[in-house]
Order: C-alpha cells, then sequence, then structure tokens
C-alpha cells in the first residue's frame, strides 16, 4: 500500500491563485472609495452666536453648495427615505429587490424607466460624477457597499444632503433651503420640505423655475406616501399641500457683509482651518440695530459728501465683536465705496492714541493726574503743533488736556515720554498697523500721524478696560493675555498665567477712565447731558488731519463702541470731525446695549497716598503749602516734585521783591509763590484770574538777581522757518511772540543787532527777514537780554 504525504498549510496551485485574487480583489475593494469624498468647493457662510445665518458667499465654481452639515433635520430624512429609498435603514448600500425590480421594468420597457439606486449610489454618482452606463452602476453598487462599512446611515444622509443638487447652482439642502424659502432647513414646513425632497430626483428638468406644475404633483404625492405610511397625518398633508410652492430664488441675508469678506480672505490666507463655515460672535439683532443706524446718520452725512460710515461694537470681558459694520452697503453705487472694510482699514487716528499716552506717563511715574502741562505755542524741530481751537491756555491739568483733546500739551508729554518709548507700547499693546519706524512718525504720532484700524483701537480700549475689570478678580494681579486683538468668532478661554505687574496698571487705568469720562468740549455739552441720564461712560472722539476721518470711541465695564466716519477715497470735508459726525452715531449705538450704572471699581491695592501740590498736581515740593492728600497710581510715588512753587523775599507790605542787599533780614518776609514760565503765564494769567504775579524789585533792590523775567514765545532757538508767499507773490511776513513777567515793561527788538520796533504790555512784532540764518535780540527796559538763532527757508532750495 502506497501512501501520499503533504506537508501541513501546503495548499495547491488554483487555491493559491484563488486566495490571492480573493486578496486582491479584496484590497481593491477597500481601497476603491478615495479618502475625501468630496472635494468640491464651498461657499463661505458666517452664522451668528446663535448659529442664524448673516451672510454667505458662492463658491468659487459658481455653486451654491454650504459646507457639509453632520445634523439632518427629521423632516427631510423621513421625506428622502420615503421618495427615494424605503429601505434605506436596512440595506447594505444596495436595495437588491429594488435593483430586481428595476431590471425588470428596464426589459419590459425596453428602455431605462428605473435606475433602483438607492441613496448611498446616489452619494457616490454625485461624488463621482458617473455616467449612468452598466458598468458604472455596477462600480457604483461595490462602492456604495464599501461606504457603508465605514461610515453610519446617518453619515451617509447627511453626505447626500449636503452635496445633492437641487435645480440651477444650488447644492446641498442647505443651500436649497435658504435659496428656496430664504430660511434654514429645520424651519420649513412639511410641505416645503417636501418640495425639496424630491428636487434631486431630476434637478435639471425640475426645479422651482422650472416645470413647477411637475414639481407639485412630485410633491403632493410624496405628501400621500408621508400619510399612508403614518409618518404624517391626513391633516397636515391636505394643508401641506396648499402650500405655495417656491418661484424665483430669494437673496441670501446680508447682515455683516464686510465681516463675510474679512472671514473669506482670513480663511485663504490660512488664518482659519476647517470648514468654510463659522459661528461668529455677532449678535445678529444688534448687528440690524447697529446697520440701521448708520444707515439714518449717513443719510445726514451724505448731504455734505460724507459717503462712508463704519462701527464696531466688543464684548469688553472676551474682546468678542457683537456687531460688525464695515460700512454702509449700497453695491449697486460704485462711487460710494461700499464694500471697503473700514473697520479693518488703516488710517489715521487723530487723537484717538492720547488715552493710552496719558495712561503710559501715569504707570511710569512721569505725571499725576493732574500735573500742569504746558500749552503754549511750540516748535520742535520743525513741527508746530496747534490746539484745535488755535487757542492757548498756558498751563492745563493732563486730566483736562486729554478731556479737551489738546494738541500742543499731547506733543509736550510725548516728547517728555519719549515718542520711540510710546512706539514700543503700542506694539507691545498689539496695534499691528504701524509699518513704519518710530523715527518715521515722530512726535506726529500723537496727533495721527500714523495709521490704525477701528478694528484695533477699539480692541485696545477693551484691553485697558479689561485689566481693570480683572483686577480685583485676579486679587491685584494681572493676566499678559489680557492685551489681544479682538475676535469675531468664538474661542476657547485658557487659563491666566497671572503676573505681578502689567503692561498699564489698573490704577492709571483707571485716572484715564475718569478723565475720559469727563469729557466736555464746547458746543457738545448738550449732546453729553442727553446722554448721561442713561449710563456712564468713557469717550474719546479724533479727527485727522485735513478732516479726513472722525472717530469716537467710548468705553464701559461692559462694552466698547467705536464709530468712523469719512469717506473712503480719502477726501476730507469741512465739518468732518469725530464730535460732529462719528460722536452721536456712537450714543445711539450705546442706547441699544443693556443699560447700566455699573462702573469701574477703583483699585486700591494699585494706589498709594502722597501729597499733591493743589495748585500744580505735582508731587508736593518743599514750598508747596497748599497740598492735597491724594490716591494716585502707584508710579506716582516716583513722580517729579513740583517744578513751580519757589520761595521769594518780599517787603512788609508784600507789594515788592526785595533781598538781604537793601532791606534788613528781619524786616524780610518769605513767601511760597506758584510762578509759571513767562510764556506759560502769558496765557495762563489771562484764563485763570487766581493767579497772581510775581511783584516786581523795589527800586533800591534792582541789581538783585530777578532770573530770566521774559522769554520768547515764538520763534524758538534753532528755529527753521518757512515764510509762504503772498497772494500778490511777495513773501509774507512772520509773526513774532514774546511774553515779560512785568506788567508795562517795554521790550526792544532787534534783528540782526539792527533795531525792529519797541513793544510794551502786548509783546508782538511782524518781520520780513530773507531767506538763510538770522539773530533775534530783545531787551527790556532793565536791562535783561534773550537772544534767539533761527533759519528762514528758501522754498526755491
Amino acid at each position: 500500500m502506497r501512501f501520499s504525504f503533504k506537508k501541513p498549510g501546503w495548499l495547491s496551485r488554483p487555491r493559491k491563485v484563488l486566495i490571492a485574487h480573493a486578496l486582491v480583489a479584496s484590497i481593491l475593494f477597500w481601497f476603491c472609495l478615495p479618502r475625501h469624498l468630496f472635494k468640491t468647493p464651498t461657499s463661505y457662510i458666517i452664522d451668528d452666536d446663535q448659529g442664524q445665518l448673516l451672510g454667505a458667499a458662492i463658491a468659487s465654481d459658481g455653486q451654491w453648495r454650504f459646507p457639509y452639515d453632520s445634523i439632518v433635520p427629521e423632516k427631510f430624512k423621513q421625506c428622502i427615505i420615503a421618495f427615494e429609498d424605503k429601505r434605506f435603514e436596512h440595506h447594505p448600500g444596495v436595495d437588491f429587490l429594488a435593483f430586481g425590480r428595476a431590471i425588470r421594468q428596464n426589459i419590459k420597457a425596453r428602455h431605462v424607466s428605473s435606475g433602483g439606486s438607492t441613496i448611498t449610489m446616489q452619494v457616490i454618482r454625485i461624488a463621482t460624477h458617473h455616467q449612468r452606463t452598466f458598468f458604472n452602476k455596477l462600480l457604483e453598487m461595490i462602492m456604495a457597499m464599501r461606504l457603508e462599512l465605514t461610515h453610519s446611515k446617518q453619515d451617509i444622509l447627511a453626505m447626500y444632503a449636503s452635496n445633492a443638487p437641487f435645480g440651477s447652482n444650488v447644492v446641498g439642502l442647505d443651500a436649497a433651503s435658504w435659496r428656496y424659502f430664504g430660511r434654514g432647513p429645520s424651519q420649513l414646513s412639511w410641505g416645503e420640505m417636501a418640495a425639496l425632497a424630491v428636487l434631486p430626483n431630476s434637478p435639471s428638468l425640475v426645479h422651482p423655475g422650472k416645470n413647477r406644475a411637475i414639481l407639485l404633483k412630485k410633491r403632493n404625492l410624496l405628501l400621500d406616501k408621508l400619510a399612508q405610511q403614518g409618518i404624517i397625518d391626513k391633516n397636515t398633508a391636505y394643508l401641506s399641500k396648499q402650500e405655495p410652492m417656491p418661484d424665483k430664488p430669494v437673496p441670501l441675508p446680508q447682515l455683516a457683509p464686510h465681516l463675510l469678506e474679512r472671514f473669506k480672505e482670513d480663511c485663504q490666507a490660512g488664518k482659519y482651518k476647517g470648514p468654510t463655515r463659522i459661528t461668529t460672535t455677532i449678535k445678529a439683532e444688534l448687528q440690524q440695530q447697529v446697520n440701521d443706524i448708520l444707515e439714518r446718520h449717513h443719510a445726514v452725512l451724505a448731504a455734505n459728501h460724507i459717503n462712508n460710515i463704519a462701527a464696531v461694537v466688543l464684548d469688553v470681558e472676551s474682546g468678542a465683536a457683537l456687531a460688525y459694520a464695515g460700512n454702509i452697503y449700497h453695491p449697486e453705487d460704485t462711487l460710494m465705496q461700499s464694500s471697503v472694510d473700514i473697520v479693518n482699514a488703516p488710517r489715521s487716528p487723530g487723537s484717538t492714541l492720547k488715552p493710552l499716552l496719558y495712561t503710559a506717563m501715569l504707570h511710569d511715574g512721569f505725571i499725576l493726574p493732574n500735573s500742569l502741562m504746558p500749552d503754549i505755542p511750540t516748535q520742535i524741530a520743525g513741527y508746530h503743533p496747534e490746539n484745535f481751537d488755535l487757542g492757548y491756555d498756558g498751563a492745563v491739568p493732563a486730566s483736562r488736556a486729554l478731556a479737551r483733546s489738546l494738541n500742543v500739551p499731547a506733543v509736550k508729554m510725548l516728547q517728555k515720554y519719549k515718542y520711540e518709548r510710546f512706539y514700543d507700547l503700542l506694539k507691545k499693546a498689539g496695534i499691528t498697523t504701524l509699518k513704519q519706524p518710530a523715527d518715521y512718525y515722530g512726535l506726529s504720532l500723537i496727533l495721527g500721524g500714523g495709521e490704525n484700524s477701528l478694528w484695533e483701537l477699539s480692541g485696545a480700549y477693551a484691553d485697558m478696560a479689561r485689566v481693570l475689570d480683572h483686577y480685583k478678580k485676579y486679587n491685584g494681579k494681572y493676566n499678559p493675555a489680557d492685551y489681544h486683538s479682538p475676535v469675531y468668532a468664538k474661542s476657547e478661554t485658557q487659563k491666566p498665567q497671572l503676573e505681578s505687574a502689567g503692561l498699564l496698571d489698573a490704577g492709571s487705568i483707571y485716572y484715564t477712565m475718569q478723565a475720559m469720562e469727563e469729557v466736555m468740549r464746547p458746543g457738545e455739552e448738550m449732546l453729553w447731558q442727553q446722554f448721561g441720564s442713561t449710563q456712564r461712560i468713557a469717550w474719546k472722539t479724533g479727527t485727522s488731519f485735513g478732516f479726513r476721518d472722525g472717530w469716537a470711541i467710548g468705553i464701559t465695564p461692559k462694552y466698547v463702541v467705536g464709530v468712523w466716519v469719512g469717506n473712503a477715497s480719502g477726501e476730507g470735508r469741512t465739518g468732518l470731525t469725530g464730535i460732529n459726525t462719528a460722536a452721536p452715531a456712537m450714543f445711539e449705538i450705546f442706547r441699544q446695549l443693556p443699560v447700566t450704572r455699573d462702573w469701574f471699581d477703583m483699585p486700591a491695592g494699585e494706589m498709594v497716598k502722597i501729597k499733591v501740590c493743589h495748585e500744580s498736581g505735582y508731587r508736593a515740593g518743599e514750598y508747596c503749602t497748599n497740598t492735597d492728600e491724594m490716591l494716585v497710581p502707584a508710579g506716582g510715588a516716583r513722580s517729579p516734585v513740583c517744578p513751580y512753587h519757589q520761595l521769594v523775599h518780599l517787603d512788609k507790605s508784600g507789594q515788592w521783591q526785595v533781598n538781604s542787599d537793601c532791606v534788613p533780614p528781619d524786616q524780610i518776609v518769605n513767601k511760597s509763590w506758584f510762578i509759571l514760565p513767562p510764556a506759560m503765564e502769558y496765557y495762563y494769567k489771562s484764563k485763570n484770574y487766581q493767579y497772581h504775579t510775581l511783584p516786581p524789585f523795589r527800586v533800591d533792590c534792582m541789581n538783585a538777581d530777578k532770573g530770566q523775567p521774559m522769554e520768547l514765545i515764538y520763534p524758538k532757538d534753532d528755529a527753521k522757518i518757512y515764510i509762504p508767499l503772498e497772494a500778490d507773490g511777495k513773501r509774507g511776513r512772520m509773526i513774532c511772540n514774546a511774553a515779560h513777567r512785568q506788567p508795562g515793561m517795554k521790550i526792544f527788538w532787534h534783528l540782526d543787532n539792527q533795531y525792529i520796533s519797541v513793544t510794551k504790555d502786548f509783546h508782538q512784532v511782524a518781520l520780513n527777514p530773507p531767506p538763510g540764518h538770522h539773530t533775534l535780540t530783545l531787551v527790556d527796559g532793565d536791562g535783561n537780554s534773550l537772544q534767539v538763532k533761527f533759519e528762514v527757508l528758501d522754498k526755491g532750495k
């Protein structure tokens, strides 16, 4: 007997071939689906904070195709399964019973009368764009079964709902619902949903704009089928049939068109990853109110050929945009340039950076809240700032200079603080629009010489309010993340990393808010009083050079409202000021916000109590006799001592200054005196009647050292001056001003050692020097002299 022996595991050749084919077939089956089934571009969509549609932009291929939505409304699920695939929940991707029936019907009819495609197979056909051939049908069946292996029925239904054609250039249930009914799918009735459910069956032949009678018939048959299956009752079916069919497509909402465009640009720049639909922080009702307010104000502004107005509302706590109106929106009028998003556009900020400088100087101990700042004619390296009203106060408390938005004190403050330091502070505070180095802007930075956007400026104000709000919450510590740009998309809140010191301390910010709450300028009293009864607000306006930009930004502990007014083209208009154009709109927007009388708490832990000179607002010095105890920011403890109080020596009558050379020491009265420099005194005493000028020296004490009793207001030493030509072509005159401490004193003027004129009380002369270097010499009646050098520029050279 012969025995055959085969090694364990040995296979015959035919079996090997069979297994190999099966393995290859399995691999092909597994990889027959691409990694991403749908790669078509989608529309850019923005929703409000509740998921309500704010706006949409058509996809790059010209289709209205919303991004994939995993949530399928129950009504659509019931309708589409009843109409297209009644065994959808049970088959593996292919309904063999329906497919066999379709073959019999097609053979009997001798043409294709039934496809037998399941919803899953239709998803494959939509994704692959297969032509209707027998081979492609088999391929769709294979791919459909493969799709069912790794995706739930809900996922497949969502793919279908997001990508099915609904006629014309409308793709997907979301887009169809908005284009045909003007609202989202979750808000549709049974009749409306049934009308949409029958559209993908033959979208090129039947849609609301074509063959509407056939569409109506199909919809009603579907409603009858739903009633027969018990999904809806007969009354619902009857009432649904009475609903009108959609006509032509309706326009989609455009509540925030500029934010939509910004989101689109941010997506294309890679700032946002993922779907092209985003839930924003915008509140739709407030957005509509802001849009309406801007439209009303624009109707008035347009009479002065002011074409554009923009506004943003921020939540202080999160920095989230609650309303974003980049411009009034009239795309049909191209001359208005209403497509320009002004909220994000760099513009000249006018005076709106002054609160940041005031805060920084308090923080670093350069000033106290009410320190006197010079307000006199000023020329610095050829730069000649002027106040808006072209007047001067001589000296003004820093807080009042901020409240009145005086330019000269602001420039003097920046000169002391250094524009390079302020430039760096702005960068740290999140200002990114300053593209040039600090030297390019110089001192003009504080008067709008740079470029800022309403978005970042409003964000910077919100940062300060946030730091102040958080001071108590963080037990006197600071979170560096409180300084950040505003956001328009919901984001996760990170745990704060607290530090003992901040970029700007809470005490300095508090005094800035106090000064801004007291804003009151000529002509606006009525405006402020009307608003003051509703809620407390700190606010600042700004007007750029040439009346090109009007700004108004307001702050409460909860909200920041920023408004810009002007022309996108940059054209200036007379009367285009922040207070006249932007502030009224800002106040009206605040009236739409929840009213509260809450205000910022004083951060007492960040304050120190010191004695402050009552007259000068500086830290009290040796000769300051009238002092106030005041809580000031911690940096105030190292602030300068009052420079304006001196000890003067008087006779017993108090009418004359004397010294020990002419009066016995025991008969001299020593008295503290508040003395401003002559130029500051010249303007200050005319507006502050309580100011007492120094008594003159007694005749027999004339040899005493009196200090410099006079000062040249203009020009300053080493000034470079350009004298423009008059209408007749002749060179104009330069007006020179001087101040003398002693009333009635004569001043003799000399130009290049040549006598020019004499003045008394009002010391002003007009000179006409030729181009070149000159020396101006002043001599008073007591023999005191003052000399400055200046250069007159020749424009021709």
